[in-house]
């Protein structure tokens, strides 16, 4: 399978899964960060698509749940 393939296949199982779930956010964004993701797992040799899917996912997590806190206030004790 050409990397073109991996790379298509493996991001319509993320974007699929993200917008199932309700966590996709804009689409311009959300494609970006998917896809840069999948592209640095390439980069160190990944090929597998639900590898990379799965990890794309995670990173969009990490990425959209550290947006979400960006523009909270942090809590203070004491």
């Amino acid at each position: 399978m050409s990397i073109r393939c991996t790379v298509e296949s493996a991001f319509f199982i993320a974007w699929s899964c993200l917008e199932k779930s309700g966590e996709l956010g804009p689409p311009d964004e959300s494609a970006n960060v998917i896809l840069d993701a999948i592209e640095a797992q390439l980069r160190t040799g990944e090929r597998r698509q639900l590898m990379l899917a799965n990890r794309a996912i995670d990173i969009y997590r990490a990425h959209a749940a550290k947006s979400d806190n960006a523009g909270k206030p942090e809590a203070r004790l004491g």
